[in-house]
C-alpha cells in the first residue's frame, strides 16, 4: 500500500479522500492555489504545497506544478479527485513518467472515453445502445450545422472532452445554432482545454440514470447498482439518489449488464460511472451517453446503499490488489438521496454567488452524512465551483430517506452568501418528488412549487429577528457598568421606553416597536400588537413564542445582518442605521453591472449602438460557467467600461445605456 498520497484537487473531495487515506494509515499531501491557502483541505492534510495563483489554469490545471509538488514531497501516488485533471490523459501520463501511481484507470481507457464521439462509436460497436447524433472529427461549423439539421431540432451541443453541463447548449432552431456553438466551444475550451463538439438528438425531459462500475488489474469487473441524477439545473446534477426509483428488476439488471459491457470494451480498471439517458415513461429504452473515468460527486449515494468505501477501493485497486468483493457479494440495501448545497441564487437562474461564510450550521444525526470543504469564516471565491457541501440522507426506503433529508435541510443554515438551501428543501417536500415522478424537466415543470416568487418575510421571522436584536441589547446592558451607556430604552424610576428596530428585507423596510414586559415583549409589527418571548439555545437555536404559537428557529447574526431559518426556508434582514442614506440613493439609471466577480470573455456591442430589450451585450465567465448580461430595456450604448479579458468585481460597471433608442 502507498505511504504518501498527493490529492490533486481541492474542496470537499480533497477532504473526503484525506479522511479515507488517514484511516488506512496513508500520509496525505494537499495542493493549493493562493486563493486556497487557508482552505480546509490544506489544514486537514499532513502537508501542503502551493501550486500557483487563483485561476484554475495556473494552479489546479497546471500539470507540471502538481507533478513537481508530488515528487518534491515524496509522494508515491496521486489521487485526482473529480473535475480539474481527473480525466486528463496527459496528466495521468505525466504522473506515470515521474514514477507516481495515478489513482485512476489506464490512460487508454481515459482516452477511449475522454472523447464522447469516439466513446459512442466504441459502445455501438460493442452492442451498447447509443443516442442518435454526430460524433465525427470534422468540426467545421457548417458541417456541425448540417448534421444538426439532419438529426432534426431540437438538438444538444456537448463538449466532446467534458461533462458537468459545461460546454453544453440546447438549440431549438437554425438561427440560434451559430451563437450557441460559439458559446459552447468557448466554455469547453476554458473548462477542459478542448473545444471539440458533438451534436445529438435532444430528448425532452428524459431520466438520467448512471451505473457505478469498478474494475481491477486482474480482470475482475463489477457494478455497484445505479443512481438517478435526473434533477438538474443548467444541465448539472443537483439531487441524486440510489437506487433509481420505480425501476423494474429486469431494467436494473439490464443497466448493470450494459455498464459492464461498456467497461469491458476499454478493459477498465478503477472507479468509473457509465451514464445512460432514458425516456421518463420507458426507462427500459435507455441509451449510453458517456462514461466518466473517475469518482463521481454523488459517490456517497452508492456508499450509503452498499456500505462500501469507494475511495478505499480506488486506493487498493491502484496498489494492485483485487476487488474486495465479487458481484454476488455486493448487496443493495436501503435508499439514499444526496443534495448539493451551492452558493448560488436559484431565483436568478441559479447564478453562482460569492461571499464570506460568516455563520455556518450543517446538519447532524442518524442517517445523515455531510461532505464539506468549507468552514465558518471561509470565503466562496469566483475562481472555482460554488459547491459548499453535500448532504446525504439514508433510510430503509425512499420515503424514509426523503423525510430524513427534509429534516436535515431544516437544520442547515448559512449567513453571508446566497445559497440554494430553500430550493433544495422545497424539492424534498414536493409531492411529485415524493411520488418519484422525476426527469430532467422536473425543475421547470414544478417551478411554481420549487422556485416560487419571493414573498415578504412572515411576521414570525420578523419577530425572531427582532427578539435576536433585543437579546443582543440585553447582553450589552449586562456588560455595561454604567446605565447611561445602555441603548435599550432604560429610564431612571420609569418603565422602559419603547425601542424601535428597523430592518430591511427583500426591498421592504420593517419597523418593529418593542416594550419589555417582565419576561415577554410587546411588539408592534406591521400595524398589529403582538406578544413575543424567546429562549436562546445552542448553535443559534432560538425558541420563539408569538401570540401563543411556539416554534424553534435558527437565528444567525453577523454585524448588521441577521438570518432567520425556519422549516427549510430562510430570510435575510439588514439592520438599518437610521443615519444612513436611503437604499438606492446612489443608484444610476442605465448602468449594467457585473452580477458576480468574473472575467469578461465577449463584448457584443460598441458605443453608439442601438440595442433592444433582452439583447445580449456582454458575456462574463465565472465559476467555470458563462453568464450573458442582456439589455434591460431599449436604448443606446453610451459607454463600454470593460474589455475582453478584464477581471471584474461584483457590481463593477460594464455598460452604460442612454435613453430609449429612436
Amino acid at each position: 500500500m502507498f505511504s504518501k498520497l498527493l490529492i490533486a484537487n481541492r474542496g470537499e473531495i480533497a477532504c473526503r479522500v484525506i479522511r479515507t487515506a488517514r484511516g488506512m494509515g496513508i500520509a496525505t499531501i494537499a495542493v493549493y492555489s493562493d486563493a486556497d491557502a487557508a482552505a480546509l483541505h490544506v489544514a486537514m492534510a499532513d502537508e501542503a504545497r502551493r501550486i500557483g495563483p487563483p485561476p484554475a489554469r495556473d494552479s489546479y490545471l497546471n500539470i507540471a506544478a502538481i507533478v513537481e509538488a508530488a515528487t518534491a514531497s515524496g509522494a508515491d501516488a496521486v489521487h485526482p479527485g473529480y473535475g480539474f485533471l481527473s480525466e486528463n490523459p496527459e496528466f495521468a501520463e505525466a504522473c506515470t513518467a515521474a514514477g507516481l501511481v495515478f489513482v485512476g484507470p489506464p490512460v487508454s481507457a481515459i482516452r477511449a472515453m475522454g472523447s464522447k464521439a469516439a466513446a459512442k462509436a466504441l459502445m455501438a460497436a460493442n452492442g451498447v445502445p447509443v443516442v442518435p447524433g454526430y460524433h465525427g472529427d470534422d468540426q467545421d461549423p457548417s458541417r456541425l450545422l448540417a448534421e444538426a439539421e439532419k438529426i432534426g431540432f431540437p438538438v444538444i451541443l456537448k463538449a466532446s472532452a467534458g461533462g458537468g453541463g459545461r460546454g453544453m447548449r440546447i438549440v431549438s432552431k437554425t438561427e440560434e445554432f451559430t451563437r450557441a456553438l460559439d458559446g459552447a466551444k468557448r466554455e469547453a475550451k476554458g473548462a477542459f482545454g478542448d473545444e471539440r463538439m458533438l451534436v445529438e438528438r435532444y430528448l425532452d425531459r428524459p431520466r438520467h440514470i448512471e451505473v457505478q462500475v469498478f474494475g481491477d488489474s486482474h480482470g475482475n469487473l463489477v457494478h455497484l447498482f445505479e443512481r438517478d441524477c435526473s434533477i438538474q439545473r443548467r444541465h448539472q446534477k443537483v439531487i441524486e439518489e440510489g437506487p433509481a426509483p420505480g425501476l423494474e428488476p429486469a431494467v436494473r439488471q439490464a443497466l448493470g449488464v450494459a455498464a459492464i459491457a461498456a467497461a469491458k470494451a476499454v478493459q477498465y480498471v478503477g472507479a468509473g460511472t457509465v451514464e445512460f439517458i432514458a425516456p421518463a415513461k420507458e426507462p427500459a429504452e435507455f441509451s449510453f451517453m458517456e462514461m466518466n473515468t473517475r469518482l463521481q460527486v454523488e459517490h456517497p449515494v452508492t456508499e450509503a446503499v452498499t456500505g462500501l468505501d469507494l475511495v478505499e477501493w480506488q486506493l487498493r485497486v491502484a496498489a494492485g490488489e483485487k476487488l474486495p468483493l465479487t458481484q454476488k457479494e455486493i448487496i443493495l440495501s436501503g435508499h439514499a438521496i444526496e443534495v448539493r448545497l451551492y452558493a448560488e441564487n436559484p431565483n436568478r437562474n441559479f447564478l453562482p454567488a460569492t461571499g464570506t461564510l460568516h455563520r455556518l450550521r450543517l446538519p447532524q444525526g442518524n442517517g445523515i452524512r455531510v461532505d464539506s470543504g468549507v468552514r465558518e469564516g471561509d470565503t466562496v471565491t469566483p475562481f472555482y465551483d460554488p459547491l459548499m457541501a453535500k448532504i446525504i440522507a439514508f433510510g430503509d426506503g425512499r420515503d424514509a430517506a426523503r423525510r430524513h433529508l427534509a429534516r436535515a435541510l431544516s437544520n442547515t443554515a448559512v449567513l453571508g452568501v446566497l445559497t440554494n438551501l430553500g430550493f433544495l428543501h422545497r424539492v424534498a417536500v414536493d409531492a411529485e418528488f415524493a411520488a418519484g415522478a422525476i426527469d430532467t424537466g422536473f425543475i421547470e415543470r414544478r417551478r411554481d412549487n420549487v422556485l416560487p416568487p419571493a414573498e415578504p418575510a412572515p411576521d414570525f421571522a420578523v419577530a425572531a429577528a427582532a427578539l435576536q436584536g433585543l437579546s443582543a441589547q440585553a447582553g450589552a446592558r449586562t456588560s455595561h457598568a454604567s446605565p447611561w451607556l445602555q441603548t435599550d430604552g432604560w429610564r431612571p424610576n420609569l418603565p422602559p421606553a419603547p425601542q424601535t428596530l428597523v430592518f430591511r428585507s427583500g426591498g421592504e423596510e420593517i419597523a418593529v416597536d418593542a416594550i419589555s414586559e417582565a419576561a415577554d415583549w410587546r411588539l408592534r409589527l406591521r400595524g398589529h400588537e403582538r406578544r413575543a418571548a424567546a429562549i436562546p439555545g445552542s448553535a443559534g437555536r432560538l425558541a420563539v413564542t408569538l401570540d401563543g404559537e411556539h416554534r424553534t428557529v435558527t437565528v444567525l447574526e453577523h454585524t448588521a445582518a441577521i438570518g432567520v431559518f425556519l422549516g427549510g426556508q430562510s430570510w435575510h434582514f439588514d439592520i438599518v442605521d437610521p443615519l444612513a442614506l436611503p437604499a438606492g440613493a446612489h443608484a444610476t439609471v442605465g448602468r449594467l453591472t457585473a452580477p458576480m466577480p468574473g472575467r469578461v470573455v465577449q463584448l457584443l456591442v460598441v458605443p453608439g449602438a442601438a440595442v433592444r430589450r433582452g439583447q445580449p451585450l456582454v458575456v462574463v465567465e465565472a465559476m467555470k460557467m458563462e453568464h450573458t448580461i442582456a439589455a434591460p430595456r431599449d436604448g443606446v450604448v453610451e459607454a463600454v467600461r470593460c474589455a475582453v479579458g478584464d477581471l471584474v468585481e461584483e457590481g463593477a460597471e460594464l455598460i452604460v445605456l442612454a435613453g430609449p433608442s429612436p
